[in-house]
């Protein structure tokens, strides 16, 4: 498929915006008459509220309200559910009783004329609580398993009797601190009533299922709720469903018949707003001598709340990477008392692929091989989980470039044999992977008189680029210029399209958009050749678009806007729909990568540092390859800081979150930043969709924590199974 547009590198449609201050992010919204909220948030995490001293905070400058447990609308619960498209990050609603399950949650919504107001009461609130023993702080503090998950069981073959028959064995258990998003824009809702009708504002990464879920809690008819949330200043997952502060804000605007803003602080966003849970994870691999693997065994337990249950599918990636026969997953859930977990890039098996490429390379030195070479003889040829073909797989190429660019082939194996001055290299290596999805999508198209193409879906731009690549569609299928080219994102009440979370937006967006465009060329087409038309009387199947019109066989060209023009039409309009098939039942779709990384260790000042990262990752065709890699360098530097600085501190004492602030939860700066060389494959996938292209904000992020943890080993002859590998593990 040759492109003009699509493939190429393209700059931001909405970069200017960005740049001149007029994207509207949540926080820039104002309505008339607005109020501001300010959560009050629990001081404990186990207990139950006893009494709210709020006398002082009702008496300071501009304080309009308090809400609490007693003085909030009566509300229905969420159903929560994916399939209904009604999905909430926490069912519990805001208030709901006086129990207190966590650090942070929500106990009053203070509500004032303005946002210093708000909060300076709110830190007046004063609360008595009957604290009770015994909370759980982390399942990194306890031994305890939790519930195993029947749903989350895979087995095949015999992988017990494999592994003890075989000649070589690893058999470790591997820990992940619980982490924070730590997004650039706060969580942040603007809800106002309008004659029975809610308009909420709000930074989310689907506006759809929060349009569902808040018509489900107000009991609403849908067409009464509408969403919008035109710019995100990222999520990371923690924004694909709503929180708790969503519907507090928005029962407070209905009681109070006055549009309320509210904005979590920092400390508050990192204690009720999500994170990537804690995992505990065993690994159990034998190989042959030649370094065929025999058995695996995967078997996880994760964190969830009390309030909320949220599963971190650790295991997924597990049954599907290598070649082997004999294979078993478990997962366990384990309630502990702090905010619920949501989904954080690349959740799940970011966390289980560091797990298992780990152990791999734990075996690769019990054979004596090379990292690299294991990986190799154990390749898939196909989906050992669903026995289907890939539909494209290009892992081989991603090995032999990145390890060519790397330099891998001077490796020398011997831990800390290779130096440069006083520091000591390591270099190490990881397999990158993860699942490629669509769901359903609808979008519409106009064409219009005056040339212009307007493109409108129900899905959002978290940061990404989708603004640009549903631009570079319409300008490719149209021939239209970018310039003249709007697209309309981010509202509720467009055409329903697809969360902006598991790297599925562009392969499932872009298919719709293609599919409305082509029904308003037949629109269009329509009108050309009707009385009085451009092409009157004309076989529409004779025309063809190209260049911004329409074209006949002998050479004639007609713009859009002429055909309007001439039929005294300012616009036509396409509707189109697009959908997985059955080509989930011929394929399985997942993209693949290889990370290739060199750590210097200077154990003379007890440095250890990131030097640089080869990567080659293989997505299909990139869209727009220039936003494509940058977000493979943001998944990397995010995988720095899972590997080495990122925990979620909770006190064992009494499970409160300790470090909920930029000063001390530590993520990576500019200068922890090392030469990235990121190179995607350009292998387009058409049996997954018209264009080629699969998801690739999550697959940078898999595997770079391993590759880190690989190199430090090989630079320090230290294995570190617990991430952040900090320097109190090295030492």
């Amino acid at each position: 498929m040759d492109t003009k547009v699509i493939g190429h590198r393209t700059p931001r449609v909405d970069g200017e915006f960005k740049l001149t201050g007029q994207a509207d992010y949540t926080v820039d919204w104002r309505a008339q008459d607005m109020l501001y909220g300010y959560p009050v948030p629990a001081s404990i995490a186990h207990g139950v509220l006893e009494t709210l001293h709020l006398d002082t905070a009702r008496a300071m400058p501009g304080v309009v309200d308090i809400f609490h447990h007693g003085h909030f609308p009566a509300l229905y619960r969420s159903p929560s559910s994916s399939a209904h498209q009604d999905q909430v990050s926490e069912v519990r609603l805001p208030f709901e009783d006086e129990r207190i399950y966590y650090d942070g949650q929500y106990i009053a919504l203070v509500v004032a004329e303005t946002f210093e107001q708000a909060r300076a009461a709110a830190y007046a609130v004063r609360a008595d609580y009957r604290q009770e023993e015994g909370a759980r702080a982390s399942l990194l503090d306890t031994d305890q398993e939790g519930d195993l998950l029947e749903s989350q069981g895979v087995s095949r073959g015999d992988p017990d009797n494999a592994f003890d028959k075989a000649p070589v064995r690893v058999d470790h258990t591997y820990h992940i601190a619980a982490e924070s998003h730590m997004q650039m824009e706060m969580h942040a809702t603007l809800a106002e009533w309008r004659d029975e009708r809610l308009i909420v504002h709000e930074s989310s990464q689907g506006v759809v299922y929060q349009h569902k879920a808040m018509a489900r809690i107000f009991g609403l008819p849908d067409e009464s709720v509408e969403v919008i949330s035109h710019y995100i200043g990222s999520g990371f997952g923690n924004k694909l469903f709503m929180w708790p502060h969503a519907v507090a804000t928005a029962g407070a605007a209905q009681m109070l018949k006055r549009p309320v803003k509210t904005i979590l602080p920092r400390q508050q966003d990192m204690e009720s707003g999500g994170n990537r849970p804690a995992s505990r994870q065993r690994l159990r691999l034998a190989a042959a001598r030649d370094g065929k693997l025999l058995s695996i065994r995967h078997d996880s337990t994760t964190e969830t709340s009390f309030v909320h249950r949220y599963m971190d599918s650790v295991g997924t990636a597990t049954p599907s990477l290598y070649a082997c026969d004999n294979v078993a997953i478990s997962q366990r859930l384990l309630e502990v008392n702090h905010g619920t977990p949501c989904p954080m890039r690349g959740p799940g098996e970011t966390s289980g692929i560091y797990a298992l490429e780990t152990a791999m390379d734990e075996l690769a030195i019990a054979l004596d091989m090379d990292p690299l070479e294991l990986r190799r003889r154990n390749h898939a040829e196909k989906d050992p989980a669903s026995g289907l073909p890939w539909s494209s797989k290009h892992l081989d190429d991603c090995y032999a470039s990145a390890a060519k660019r790397f330099g891998w082939e001077k490796r020398d194996p011997t831990p800390g044999a290779m130096r440069d001055g006083d520091e000591i290299l390591g270099w190490g290596m990881a397999t990158s992977s993860w699942p490629a999805m669509r769901m359903p999508c609808s979008a519409r198209v106009e064409l219009r008189a005056d040339g212009s193409v307007l493109a409108a879906c129900g899905t959002q731009d978290i940061g990404t680029g989708t603004y640009t690549v549903v631009a570079q569609t319409v300008a490719e299928l149209s021939g239209v210029p970018l310039k003249d080219i709007e697209v309309r994102l981010g509202e509720s009440s467009l055409p329903a399209g697809p969360l902006s979370g598991g790297s599925m937006v562009t392969a499932t967006a872009l298919p719709a958009v293609a599919a409305a465009l082509r029904d308003a060329f037949d629109a269009l087409k329509e009108v050309a050749i009707g009385e009085g038309g451009a092409f009157e009387g004309s076989d529409p199947e004779s025309l063809e678009v190209e260049g911004g019109a329409l074209m006949d066989k002998q050479g004639k060209r007609v713009s859009f806007g002429e055909v309007l023009d001439g039929q005294k039409l300012g616009s036509v309009n396409g509707e189109g729909q697009a959908a997985p098939g059955d080509e989930k039942g011929q394929y399985s779709f997942r993209s693949f990568g290889a990370h290739f990384v060199e750590m210097r260790w200077d154990p003379g000042i007890s440095r250890i540092r990131v030097a640089r990262v080869v990567s080659s990752i293989d997505i299909g065709r990139a869209i727009n390859p220039s936003a494509a890699r940058n977000q493979v360098e943001g998944s990397i530097v995010m995988g720095i800081g899972m590997a080495l600085t990122e925990k979620l501190d909770y006190d064992p004492r009494d499970a409160r979150l300790i470090n909920n602030n930029y000063a001390d939860y530590i993520v990576p700066c500019h200068a922890d930043m090392p030469d990235i060389d990121v190179e995607l494959l350009d292998n387009p996938d058409y049996a997954f969709n018209e264009f080629g292209a699969r998801g690739i904000g999550e697959i940078g992020l898999t595997g770079i924590a391993a590759a880190i943890g690989n190199a430090i080993h090989h630079a320090t002859g230290k294995r570190a199974r617990d991430l952040p590998i900090t320097l109190d593990k090295l030492m």
